[in-house]
């Protein structure tokens, strides 16, 4: 699942909106080009970009902005945001756009997006906006009387292979994505579906991979710093990563000495508490008997600092290398494998 940066931008700048009202308009950052190339050092491949003037009145202002981070970067761009006509679409087409999301013209214009499709192809996605279930047009300030899923359905049958699917309640709120609304959705068509909309954590993120989704667009919680991006992607983009957990939704952990190698202890970890180590770069670990994560040295400050993570050669056993910041046995002891059973 691919983790998707968001640039909003309104009157050239660098903005966020909560539940989409243009009356929450703030700034986030202050400049579009640095941002982007900031998200391609975090290891982005794909970067959502959305005129916000464009989606309000349908002329966009900001298309000079996102085709200088086409041209600047090697992210994959996608935008939305006032694509009412082919005009339009040539043109970002021919600025390097990866792929043009059709919002509002999708709901007005049907026809247009079957031309679009017939013409680009893969390229085209349609942004399935809603609000309590109903799609919502012009800048989402609009109702459409159309149910979103029932939308998405008629639009798959015009050849829509790619669906960005925001919950407006939820967008810039930092409250979770709507599980049940993607899950129905992705009963319904069968499509690359990206999450938009509420994306906080990743805990979030977790629960959309489950989902197995094209891509989640992460935007405020980035800006917050309530997600890493670098960490996000990372362990959703690494496939040594994803491969844990594949035979048992827990595998051992040997901690080992960074500066010493000496073995310290043996734990087990399911993939949040992987998550959180690699989040945090202290050892989380899941505690069989009482059924919960814990993270090393909570209780006594005794943490296990993490410098180094290995999978063997099955994928399905860890070590970590770690810097303990004191004894890592309750008993006080230095390490947990102090009592010798047997000897040559």
């Amino acid at each position: 699942m691919y983790i998707i940066p968001a640039i909003d931008l309104k009157d050239g700048h660098c903005v966020r909106l909560e539940k989409g009202s243009f009356d929450t308009v703030h700034e986030v950052a202050a400049d579009a080009l640095a941002t982007a190339k900031e998200f391609e050092s975090a290891g982005a491949v794909w970067l959502h970009m959305v005129d916000l003037d464009g989606a309000l009145n349908g002329e966009g202002k900001n298309y000079k902005i996102i085709g200088d981070v086409i041209r600047a970067t090697g992210l994959n761009v996608e935008v939305g945001g006032g694509i009412r006509d082919m005009r339009t679409l040539d043109m970002l087409a021919e600025a390097g756009a990866k792929r043009m999301i059709i919002g509002s013209a999708a709901v007005e214009k049907p026809d247009f997006v079957k031309e679009a499709v017939g013409k680009y192809g893969d390229k085209i996605a349609v942004g399935v906006d809603t609000l309590a279930g109903e799609v919502r047009i012009s800048g989402w300030t609009k109702p459409s009387g159309i149910k979103g899923v029932e939308f998405a359905a008629n639009m798959s049958e015009m050849g829509v292979k790619t669906f960005i699917f925001t919950d407006i309640e939820r967008d810039g709120m930092l409250t979770g994505p709507p599980i049940k609304m993607l899950e129905q959705l992705k009963r319904t068509i069968s499509a690359n579906i990206i999450a938009s909309g509420g994306v906080s954590s990743l805990e979030d993120i977790e629960a959309l991979h489950k989902m197995d989704l094209f891509g989640a667009i992460v935007g405020k919680a980035v800006y917050t710093g309530d997600i890493n991006l670098k960490t996000a992607i990372y362990i959703y983009n690494n496939k040594h990563v994803m491969n844990l957990f594949t035979k048992s939704e827990l595998i051992p952990v040997v901690v080992q000495h960074a500066s010493t190698n000496e073995v310290l202890m043996v734990a087990f970890s399911n993939r949040e508490a992987v998550n959180r180590t690699i989040e945090t770069k202290t050892a989380w670990f899941y505690s069989r008997s009482r059924g919960k994560l814990w993270n090393k040295g909570e209780t006594s400050g005794n943490f296990l600092y993490v410098k180094e993570i290995y999978t063997d050669c099955d994928t399905d056993t860890l070590l970590y290398k770690c810097v303990p910041a004191g004894p890592v046995c309750h008993t006080g002891e230095d390490s947990c494998f102090y009592t010798k059973l047997w000897s040559e």
